[in-house]
């Protein structure tokens, strides 16, 4: 499968973390997997006239495209020319350059969620007219329109996060060379389900203090952050922490909330990333799938249960009160 990967406004975090992928040969677990790099901008040695060449060919269906990945959002303005961001050396925008190579590629696939939804590029203002390849924040459309389709009938594959975790880069890379994706495998916003049909409070080492509604006050509090930090994990789409990060850790491992960066929109919240809004008290953002009356019914009998240990543990920043050792036999 012929990969070209080419890169719109953005940090390049997303291709960053693609180096972090667990593997010892990066090179040779592409080959392996049949996947073959015609251009990266930080991986390969080609460039300038040799790099127009390439796209000039893929248009003319000299060279095979198999899968166009895309980084970072597309840059509209000003007033639509796209003319914020041209490919270099060759004076077209790169917007074009994106829609007419989408035409011929027979996947398209966003990494990281500038390229799916705008993400950062578009926070604010929008002054450069930042969007996603098929989507504009949580709105179908983006650059390429939501009736898009590639080649292989799938629309855009959104690859979501900032950055993405290398692992859903290369797992959806892999399927798509091994012929094995399908529009079931998508989840409504088109990311990968593997990895979209969980929610990164799943395997979050701070479980047992969000049972209890035991929470953290501080940064460095060791208790759950939904409550007063901001945290989004119930409700973040992503496998972070069973899929972990450099096969070690994850945001909330480290002490940081999740600010629910694989989901569209996250870039402007309406309120700071470490704060968590709430009206009378109760958080505004609860858990996905939960009935707000169910979870303030179940988070005061919590708190009502919390065991010592528990609740003194959370506003620390390390293990005060070690579980009782008791007898675990049933005789």
């Amino acid at each position: 499968m012929n990969v070209l990967w080419l890169q719109s406004g953005g940090c390049g975090g997303c291709s960053m973390s693609l180096l972090c992928a667990d593997t010892t040969d990066f090179a040779g677990q592409l080959e392996q997997a049949g996947i073959r790099l015609l251009w990266h901008p930080s991986l390969s040695l080609a460039g300038g006239a040799e790099l127009v060449a390439l796209l000039e060919d893929c248009l003319a269906g000299r060279v095979a495209l198999d899968a166009l990945c895309i980084e970072g959002a597309l840059l509209r303005g000003p007033n639509g020319t796209g003319r914020f961001h041209v490919l270099a050396g060759t004076g077209v925008p790169m917007v074009d350059w994106v829609r007419r190579l989408s035409a011929v590629a027979r996947h398209v696939v966003a990494v990281g969620s500038c390229a799916a939804w705008g993400g950062i590029t578009a926070a604010g203002a929008n002054p450069t007219e930042a969007c996603g390849l098929q989507y504009e924040n949580d709105r179908p459309g983006g650059l390429l329109g939501s009736d898009f389709r590639s080649a292989s009938g799938l629309p855009v594959v959104n690859v979501a996060g900032c950055p993405t975790h290398p692992g859903w880069v290369l797992d959806t890379l892999m399927a798509l060379a091994a012929d094995q994706f399908s529009a079931e495998d998508l989840d409504p916003l088109g990311r990968p389900r593997f990895y979209a049909d969980q929610l990164v409070h799943h395997g979050c080492t701070r479980n047992e203090f969000y049972e209890f509604k035991a929470s953290a006050e501080k940064p460095s509090d060791l208790g759950c952050m939904m409550e007063h930090m901001g945290c989004k994990g119930t409700q973040a789409h992503a496998d972070c922490n069973t899929r972990l990060w450099n096969g070690d850790g994850s945001c909330t491992r480290g002490g940081y909330a999740c600010i629910s960066c694989t989901e569209p929109g996250f870039q402007d919240p309406g309120h700071a990333f470490h704060a968590t809004p709430k009206i009378a008290g109760i958080p505004i953002g609860l858990p996905t799938d939960m009935p707000k009356a169910w979870f303030v019914a179940l988070a005061s009998l919590s708190k009502s249960a919390t065991p010592k240990r528990v609740r003194q543990n959370a506003t620390a920043d390390h293990l005060v009160v070690a579980p009782q050792v008791k007898r675990t036999r049933l005789k």
